[in-house]
């Protein structure tokens, strides 16, 4: 089990905390594909928080696909590891694409219709 570090003295909202050490520990392999996190009562009671805040926190982790809810066991990481370094070296390109468009004048408006339109050329995302 990974350390969780919550600075009570931060302006960042603990359930922002508490995903964002969560998502560190993924990116870290702290946390592996398929591994049960802490109960909502047991890392509350470990970290010193409100059961509320913790959920809140798996709440968003699940919205934004990092965790998925079994039932027998509760919040479980799910995150394809390949899936995330793919995404992130995609973001960089990107980044540098943009950066040169917004500097061409292009428009933001203008970059979501050409985004789209060659989505739709594609076809149906996986």
């Amino acid at each position: 089990m990974m350390m969780i570090d919550i600075d009570f003295n931060s302006e960042e909202a603990l359930y922002m905390q508490l995903c964002n050490q969560i998502i560190l520990g993924i990116a870290t392999s702290q946390f592996q594909e398929g591994e049960a996190l802490p109960s909502v009562r047991s890392l509350a009671d470990t970290v010193g928080i409100n059961m509320h805040t913790v959920n809140k926190a798996y709440t968003v982790l699940r919205q934004e696909g990092f965790v998925k809810v079994d039932r027998r066991r509760g919040a479980v990481i799910a995150v394809d590891i390949d899936s995330l370094k793919a995404r992130a070296a995609v973001e960089k390109e990107l980044r540098v694409l943009l950066a040169r468009a917004l500097c061409q004048g292009i428009e933001k408006e203008t970059l979501h219709q050409m985004v789209d339109q060659i989505c739709e050329e594609y076809g149906p995302a996986k």
